[in-house]
C-alpha cells in the first residue's frame, strides 16, 4: 500500500507541472493543553511532518474538509469553534494551491489508522521534529508571535 501511495505521490506532481491546476486545501493547528502542537508524518514522499490536513473536495465546505482530514489523518474532533488562522498560496511545483490553516483548541481524539500517515505527535514549539516543513515552521511562529509574515505558504 505505501508504494502505490509513494508512486501516486510522483504521479501526482507530474499532472500538476503538466497542467498547473488550482487546488484549495486546509490545515489544522490542533493545540493540546501543554501548548504542544500535533504534527504528522505521510507514508508517501519526503518524511515531513507537517500540520494535518489536505484537499478540499469539490462541492464540500472548507470548514467540513478541515473536520474531515482532522478526523481521517488524526483521529481530531472539534469540538469548539475553530478560528481561522490565516490562508496561503504555495505557486511552486507548477500548481495553484491556497491553503487556510485554521486552529483547534478544543477537540477530542481517538486513534486513527489511515494509510496515509507513518506518525503522528505532540510537539512544543522549541522541541519540533528536525524534518518539520519549511511552511509548518512558518505557520508555527506566526501563531506563537501572533503576527501575519507574508501570505506565501
Amino acid at each position: 500500500m505505501i508504494v502505490v501511495l509513494r508512486i501516486a505521490a510522483q504521479l501526482r506532481k507530474v499532472v500538476w507541472r503538466v497542467f498547473g491546476p488550482r487546488t484549495v486545501g486546509i490545515r489544522g493547528l490542533v493545540v493540546d493543553d501543554e501548548g504542544k502542537v500535533l504534527l504528522v508524518r505521510h507514508s508517501y514522499g519526503f518524511p515531513a511532518w507537517h500540520l494535518p490536513g489536505g484537499g478540499v473536495k469539490r462541492r464540500e465546505s472548507i470548514e467540513h474538509a478541515l473536520h474531515r482530514e482532522l478526523r481521517e489523518e488524526a483521529g481530531v474532533t472539534a469540538s469548539a469553534p475553530v478560528r481561522l488562522l490565516g490562508t496561503y498560496t504555495n505557486l511552486r511545483e507548477g500548481k495553484s494551491d491556497h491553503i487556510s490553516v485554521f486552529v483547534v483548541d478544543q477537540w477530542d481524539r481517538r486513534e486513527s489508522h489511515d494509510a496515509e500517515i507513518a506518525a503522528t505527535g505532540f510537539f512544543a514549539l522549541d522541541a519540533l521534529p528536525e524534518h518539520t516543513s519549511p511552511g509548518t515552521r512558518r505557520r508555527l511562529a506566526e501563531w506563537s508571535t501572533g503576527n501575519s509574515g507574508c501570505f506565501d505558504w
